[in-house]
């Protein structure tokens, strides 16, 4: 059955009344909010005696659940905020990332219904028509990051980066992007179109192979942390040795059927592997995957790496993929070695989608 106020969103649609749209989006997140907050913040528990202080929620906790609670909001407005994010003019749609409509009312980072609801916009302005409007910085900074992906030259039309991420894509990530897009494709009634990029892909151009013994295994490493941050759905390891070798540490037996390829063939399985969640955008695949290799060039920090060492890793990096037989639907083995090191990273994993 059709509600009344089904039945006014669709007239406002059908007539482009999109500051009521944007009016209608707020009141309800809000109100959204407010009535989680008022049952306690907390879905299907209650409150423990130590969490009151003062009749009120106890700091902490209030944050907790004003967390949570702006995240059913964004879930329960989501469908009205990618209609108006897809659809309303740019001058409207960024407006719902303001908050200046007060309390519980403006879209978060996580905010998502087929993908994150400032991806959906990203891809339907350019960053000259959206720079001016968007006033959050995390929505900014993965608004731009997105119009890189799709193809923008922002060296000279953002601000920097924080982390000293290229505002124009590299070579790799060119030809990489020319062979899978990881952007998810929106649909203006909802939903988004997207290839499932996997490595290895086929079993084309692979041979049977036997691994070499087991690479001895290093804890601790920077860009162990930063790989399985990135694919977290994944079993990720360095050793000393070839890419073989760490491949070996993951893979299911000493032979499998294998290869080798170039970085920029993995890149857009190793970008969309980061955002397996819907609240996740290709942007922050990207991101993840250079926090990746500037923690393999040794730098301390991703904004204190050089984009020099970077190109050169990349360089000369060494690709293994390898298929497993037990493979679900997305499915990702790789291993990344680099031979100035002598250290090699090995990521495996696979789960229904």
């Amino acid at each position: 059955m059709i509600t009344y106020e089904e039945h006014r969103l669709r007239s406002l649609v059908d007539e482009g009344r999109w500051i009521e749209l944007l009016g209608a989006y707020r009141q309800a997140r809000a109100a959204a909010v407010a009535l989680d907050l008022a049952d306690g913040g907390l879905a299907g528990g209650s409150l423990a005696d130590g969490d009151l202080a003062d009749g009120g929620l106890a700091d902490g906790h209030r944050a907790v659940a004003v967390a949570a609670a702006q995240s059913r909001a964004g879930i329960a407005t989501a469908a009205l905020g990618h209609l108006i994010a897809y659809a309303a003019p740019p001058e409207v749609a960024a407006r719902l990332f303001d908050a200046d409509g007060g309390p519980g009312t403006a879209a978060g980072v996580a905010d998502h219904d087929a993908g994150p609801l400032w991806e959906v916009l990203a891809t339907r302005h350019t960053w000259r028509r959206l720079a001016p409007l968007l006033g959050p910085t995390p929505v900014r900074r993965l608004v731009a990051q997105t119009r890189v992906l799709l193809g923008e030259d922002l060296s000279r039309g953002a601000e920097p980066d924080p982390e000293g991420v290229p505002l124009l894509l590299e070579p790799w990530e060119s030809v990489g992007r020319a062979e899978g897009m990881p952007v998810r494709e929106y649909l203006r009634q909802g939903g988004s179109r997207s290839a499932l990029l996997t490595l290895p892909a086929s079993r084309e151009g692979l041979a049977r192979v036997e691994l070499p013994e087991p690479g001895a295994r290093l804890p601790g490493q920077p860009a162990t942390r930063a790989l399985a941050e990135l694919v977290g759905w994944a079993r990720t390891v360095c050793v000393r040795g070839p890419a073989a070798g760490a491949a070996a540490q993951l893979a299911p037996g000493p032979l499998v059927t294998g290869g080798y390829l170039p970085f920029a063939l993995a890149w857009p399985a190793l970008v969309q592997a980061g955002i397996a969640d819907r609240a996740y955008g290709a942007a922050h695949g990207r991101l993840g995957l250079w926090r990746v290799l500037t923690a393999m060039t040794g730098a301390q920090r991703p904004e204190s790496a050089d984009r020099a060492e970077v190109r050169a890793l990349v360089a000369r990096m060494r690709c293994f993929t390898w298929d497993d037989p037990a493979d679900r639907l997305r499915h990702l083995h790789l291993a990344l070695e680099d031979p100035a090191t002598g250290l090699s990273w090995a990521v495996s994993g696979s789960e229904e989608v």
